[in-house]
């Protein structure tokens, strides 16, 4: 059998040619899935005004929360609803966007990754937290 070598991102992977179509579809969905590693996509609605960050090269930042919710019946046959939320921060356009059209309330879609990282506290005391770091915004509502 004929083998034609396909490297994508420094990684070799050997597929047959043309009579095995299924290995070329592996191979596809092994890049897809490289792309997918750290992704978060959320929709929900703003909990406070976003906090615009100008730092000294001027760079723009902008953090806030969003909630998410989650409704399901329970054994009872009660409608419950569970709110979730999450930290997010959008730097350079993404925020300049946030800080001239987003208000508490306002629903939106993000899309970004999950980023853990620790700080130190006026105290001195090191904390943790993970937030969503945006790349992609999408405004919906009214």
């Amino acid at each position: 059998m004929l083998y034609n070598r396909l490297i994508i991102k420094g990684r070799c992977i050997f597929a047959l040619l043309k009579e095995h179509k299924f290995y070329i579809h592996q191979l596809k969905l092994l890049h897809a899935m490289n792309s997918l590693r750290n992704k978060v996509q959320l929709i929900g609605h703003l909990g406070n005004d976003p906090e615009i960050i100008n730092l000294e090269s001027g760079r723009k930042g902008a953090k806030f929360t969003i909630a998410t919710n989650e409704t399901y019946k329970n054994d009872q046959g009660e409608k419950i609803t569970e709110t979730q939320w999450h930290l997010a921060v959008a730097w350079g356009k993404t925020a300049e966007i946030i800080e001239k059209y987003l208000t508490k309330g306002k629903e939106v879609a993000i899309e970004g990754k999950l980023v853990h990282r620790s700080y130190e506290d006026k105290n001195k005391e090191k904390r943790y937290i993970t937030e969503v770091v945006v790349n992609e915004l999408m405004m919906l509502g009214k």
